[in-house]
């Protein structure tokens, strides 16, 4: 059975009155799917921060990589595991044909997902870092 990718629903952002900066800069999301349990959930709203720039164990939304093979999938969730220049996960090595020790590529992050059972580096490899959306700041609840 094929465990199920959290996707995300980009949704406008904020208050009436809030500046165009502002908007470029904070989206509201809504998680669908539990591939980030415990942390977020089915429903879960999330604020996030449009960045390129991510540190290791932020949860960023990104550009899912198999975005032609399942459509209703074009962004995920999942936290950074490692960075260009940090070592290659030991569970993602022969995914993306790394040896023991081999450093993540420059353009390239790890992701993994929170929950047991999830779709993420494990299985589609390295991220292009080009296809990140933005860095999660908090948690707002659930619903929209």
């Amino acid at each position: 059975m094929r465990a199920r990718m959290t996707r995300v629903i980009v949704a406008g952002l904020l208050a009436v009155g809030a500046g165009a900066a502002l908007r470029r800069k904070l989206m509201l999301i809504r998680v669908t799917g539990n591939s980030m349990a415990p942390t977020f959930t089915d429903s879960s709203r999330l604020l996030v921060r449009t960045s390129k720039r991510v540190r290791s164990n932020d949860v960023i939304i990104f550009r899912n990589p198999l975005g032609e093979a399942d459509p209703e999938l074009r962004w995920l969730v999942k936290r950074v595991a490692a960075l260009p220049g940090e070592p290659v996960p030991a569970e993602v090595l022969e995914r993306v044909g790394a040896r023991p020790g081999a450093a993540v590529p420059a353009g390239r992050i790890v992701v993994r997902g929170d929950a047991e059972r999830t779709l993420d580096s494990r299985h589609f490899g390295y991220v292009p870092s080009g296809t990140v959306l933005g860095v999660v700041v908090t948690r707002l609840g659930t619903g929209l």
